[in-house]
């Protein structure tokens, strides 16, 4: 049995390939195209097990993809590769174009071509797992419910409109071809090997360093905050059990402001790394100028994924922050490593100069 990923070495695909290595005794072959959000070093403890093995390429190179499919034969993919910081794609929306949706176009050419070779039974019982985002819905009134399955797409973002046409497409190549999909749509993820340029890695390092902590605008945009750990194994549940062409959604059910969310990690870390001078973290706090399109609140509904699948998440925010904020403090590692050149200069050149 074997498992193409994509996007593996990223924040969350890199999560579920270790939780999934952790409890499971087959192949995963891991397409990546290590830019700078994939990180092998995330993957470091699968050194030598040779149950893994990762492809430097794009999913866009038909080629490549039809070789891995033939060489290594999957029961499914499951797809994480995405461009999917919403700053980045009000900079440079093209990359997010070509990555979100040409992209998935080419990857779900490529992997319908090699399924319709396959005899039935192997055709039945394959899966293609698209790995989408709750920022598709748009934005959500101070009041309304949470976004469940049938709520319309409504993007506000070059990123959100992006995974939205990822979206409309593998939901297309089931409709006319039969290729049996499934597609997730999650909530705010937060967690180990997570790129300090969103929020709460962001927040961690920056106190850390006695740098400012950027909040947007007044911060009191809502977010719902799923652990890592807990959408790994929402995906396994989707993939074991998910019925074709179905869409789940998968959500922490805590929803937070990021106002909220800083002053709490500012909290933990005074109580885990204190200041010599015994001051807080949230004197760091920073208010910035908004970004536009800044979507306001985001809520899930997950109760489909809980009456279907029987799943719903482990962690509490209290417990999932806390985790997260001692993982970093004890990668100091890691975190040096990701931290290159090229990342000063994005966080220069998007939050201004950060005074040391």
């Amino acid at each position: 049995m074997t498992l193409l990923i994509t996007g593996g070495a990223g924040f969350i695909g890199s999560n579920f390939i270790l939780d999934h290595l952790a409890h499971a005794d087959e192949s995963v072959i891991n397409l990546d195209r290590l830019t700078y959000a994939g990180n092998a070093e995330n993957l470091a403890a699968l050194q030598g097990d040779v149950r893994h093995t990762l492809v430097c390429g794009d999913i866009a190179d038909r080629a490549l993809v039809g070789r891995l499919l033939a060489e290594y034969p999957p029961r499914a993919v499951v797809h994480f590769a995405a461009e999917s910081h919403v700053d980045r794609s009000i900079r440079g929306p093209e990359d997010f174009i070509q990555t979100n949706i040409v992209g998935t176009f080419r990857l779900l050419e490529t992997v319908r071509a090699w399924w319709s070779a396959l005899p039935s039974p192997q055709q039945r019982g394959f899966r293609f797992l698209h790995v989408s985002t709750d920022e598709v819905y748009g934005a959500l009134a101070p009041d309304a419910a949470p976004f469940a399955e049938g709520h319309q797409h409504q993007p506000n973002s070059p990123y959100s409109a992006s995974k939205a046409a990822g979206d409309h497409l593998v939901r297309a190549w089931f409709q006319t071809y039969g290729l049996p999909v499934l597609t997730t749509h999650c909530s705010n993820n937060y967690g180990p090997y997570q790129f300090p340029e969103k929020l709460i890695p962001l927040m961690i390092v920056n106190a850390l360093a006695g740098q400012p902590l950027p909040i947007y605008g007044d911060g009191l945009q809502v977010r719902d905050w799923l652990y890592v750990g807990d959408h790994c194994r929402a995906l396994e549940h989707v993939l074991a059990a998910g019925s074709p062409g179905e869409t789940y959604n998968i959500g922490g059910q805590c929803e937070q402001t990021n106002l909220r969310i800083a002053r709490t990690l500012c909290a933990l870390l005074d109580r885990l790394r204190p200041k010599p001078d015994g001051r807080s973290y949230a004197e760091q706090i920073t208010f910035v100028a908004d970004r536009p399109g800044h979507d306001r609140r985001y809520a899930i509904n997950a109760g489909k994924i809980a009456r279907e699948l029987g799943w719903k998440p482990a962690e509490t925010l209290a417990t999932g922050l806390l985790k997260t904020v001692q993982w970093y403090l004890d990668h100091p590692e890691w975190l040096a490593h990701v931290q290159t050149g090229a990342y000063r200069k994005w966080m220069n050149r998007h939050y201004g100069a950060m005074p040391t």
